[in-house]
């Protein structure tokens, strides 16, 4: 009860801080890279101006992946991120499972000067939508 009193009393300072909070929330997911479609990654995989990085794990990755994406599973990446030194000029596009770990590898590859973007909903999203995947290594 003395909690919604409090609100109501300090509803200046209650919207204040409700609105730093958001506004730090949208900071730093784009310090990750901007989110892009499915529609948006095809065009630019078709244009060849785009290369995928899957952060996934080598099983998940195995399952079915992207077509061209190359694995370097998250945990890894900050000690292999230099095998993508041939893509430097293209727009990297994270690709995880659901979106958990793509933020943070964006984070990563960005600081190391990479035009990074991050798949909407990850590999879930894309099989959902019934987009090809390659099965294997």
């Amino acid at each position: 009860m003395k909690f919604f009193l409090f609100i109501a009393e300090q509803w200046l300072l209650v919207s204040l801080l409700l609105l730093f909070i958001y506004l730090y929330v949208l900071y730093e997911r784009d310090k990750g890279g901007k989110s892009i479609g499915q529609h948006e990654l095809v065009m630019l995989l078709n244009s060849e101006n785009a290369a995928l990085v899957d952060v996934r794990s080598s099983g998940d990755y195995t399952d079915g992946h992207i077509h061209g994406a190359t694995n370097i599973p998250h945990a890894k990446l900050p000690s292999r991120h230099t095998e993508l030194v041939r893509e430097k000029e293209k727009i990297l596009v994270i690709v995880d499972q659901y979106g958990q770990h793509a933020g943070s590898a964006g984070k990563l590859l960005s600081s190391e000067g990479y035009d990074v973007r991050r798949l909407t909903g990850g590999m879930g999203e894309w099989r959902s939508q019934k987009l090809p995947v390659v099965k294997g290594p």
